[in-house]
């Protein structure tokens, strides 16, 4: 026959048991409720509305938050003249921060080419980005996201890329802002070629953004957007979802949603997947579709 363990010996085990099983309740529960990925929403979706007025910048944040989505990835071409308007900008922030919605980055276009051959309008560029930089910072942004944009031959664009996106994460580092490069055209959508841009860098603080339907390099040549999106992912801080893909014999078709996220997934990432496609008509749908996916990837 088994000795009991004393009364006091027997409560205290009984309520340790109960302890640690409410723990691991809780444990999983937390588990469980936390999502593979998060949603957020890019200006570009949207950028229609903005262009013609009918969406205001100040209302961005409200619009996502409307549609169920609460971060949000700004675009410079509508607020082009605010980088540096600290009242404009204190306003976007308050808007957001009113509504609870995040804001994640800035897309940057319009500042030259990082990569120019020419050196002067390489660090003019490389100058014209350090603003966004600051307004990112100001903003309670993580990054900016650059185009990587040269001319030459592959080597000769690479070499350019490198030192005018150095230059850029150089300052971003200094601010605590990431500097993130996305298949943008050109061979920026050449998974390869971004590569080793990436690794020509090498900085911790730069990184890429890849887009799922932007790896149409030129007209007549494109890059598998399943396998430039694998590719890519190692040192991605964020994606853009789009709804229509590539392969590499230029075809373009529907995006499979859960063959896609599961790559995402596979590489570790479990931050924002940026919607940028639907149109204001369509948010609710893309914000379902990815719902959707993340539920039957999560069983």
């Amino acid at each position: 026959m088994m000795e009991q363990a004393p009364p006091s010996r027997r409560k205290f085990l009984t309520r340790s048991s109960l302890a640690l099983g409410a723990l691991a309740m809780t444990g999983r529960s937390a588990f469980a409720a936390k999502p593979l990925f998060q949603i957020s929403l890019a200006q570009w979706t949207i950028n229609p509305e903005l262009k013609s007025g009918k969406v205001d910048n100040l209302d961005f944040a409200k619009v996502a938050h409307d549609h169920g989505i609460h971060a949000i990835e700004y675009v410079n071409q509508f607020f082009m003249d605010k980088a540096q308007d600290e009242a404009y900008l204190g306003e976007m922030k308050k808007r957001a921060e009113d509504l609870g919605v995040k804001s994640l980055l800035i897309m940057c276009d319009r500042e030259g080419n990082i990569g120019d051959p020419d050196e002067t309008k390489r660090l003019q560029a490389v100058h014209n980005h350090r603003k966004w930089i600051d307004a990112a910072k100001f903003l309670g942004c993580h990054s900016i996201r650059v185009n990587a944009y040269s001319s030459g031959s592959w080597e000769e664009q690479v070499k350019l890329v490198v030192d005018g996106l150095s230059r850029v994460t150089e300052y971003g580092a200094a601010q605590g802002i990431n500097v993130l490069v996305e298949n943008h055209g050109g061979l920026s959508s050449n998974a390869e070629w971004l590569i080793e841009v990436m690794k020509g860098v090498a900085h911790k603080r730069c990184g890429t953004l890849p887009d799922f339907g932007n790896f149409r390099i030129k007209e007549g040549e494109s890059y598998d957007s399943y396998e430039g999106t694998r590719k890519l992912m190692p040192w991605a801080k964020g994606v853009s979802v789009k709804d229509r893909v590539w392969d590499a014999e230029n075809n373009q078709s529907d995006l499979d949603y859960d063959r896609m996220l599961k790559i995402v997934l596979d590489a570790g990432f479990n931050g924002y997947c940026g919607i940028e496609h639907g149109g204001f008509a369509g948010l609710n749908q893309s914000r379902e579709k990815l719902e959707q996916a993340r539920e039957r990837l999560a069983v």
